[in-house]
């Protein structure tokens, strides 16, 4: 039996969008990261990529559990001495939400070139707004 690697034409990618809120960042980004990946189609191939285009939104109102609000910390170096910069989840949820669910799904792709191009199919807005209807969008529920 030989394996099935399917081509690039055949390859039929979709736009999905997540609401984001009242979900659990961890559920959700695995979900996302699912759904980019390809790995719900009968198709997925591990070396390549199979998966949709995901668009998040209201990233604002997405929950954290526990008391991660204040103690999980996001941290990032300007590569000068001293230049450690640390932000709580609270203020990274305020400031910049996107980088906060954008950080998750990271977490759960790979860490080479397919997941560098997986990563660029995700579109996160924080608000209830996108500028995809073009592209005529499904809504895809998540399973609480």
């Amino acid at each position: 039996m030989r394996t099935y690697i399917p081509k690039q034409d055949e390859i039929d990618r979709q736009w999905l969008v997540v609401d984001a809120s009242n979900q659990v960042l961890g559920r959700l980004a695995s979900e996302i990261a699912r759904l980019l990946r390809g790995k719900h189609k009968a198709t997925f191939t591990p070396s390549l990529d199979t998966g949709d285009f995901v668009v998040v939104v209201n990233a604002e109102r997405v929950a954290l559990t526990g008391q991660k609000l204040d103690e999980k910390k996001y941290y990032r170096h300007s590569g000068y001495p001293g230049g450690l910069h640390v932000k709580t989840a609270r203020e990274m949820l305020t400031k910049h939400p996107e980088r906060l669910i954008r950080a998750a799904v990271w977490g759960m792709l790979p860490k080479n070139r397919l997941g560098r191009r997986l990563l660029r199919k995700l579109k996160i807005y924080s608000g209830p707004e996108h500028p995809h209807t073009a592209q005529q969008p499904k809504s895809h529920t998540l399973a609480s």
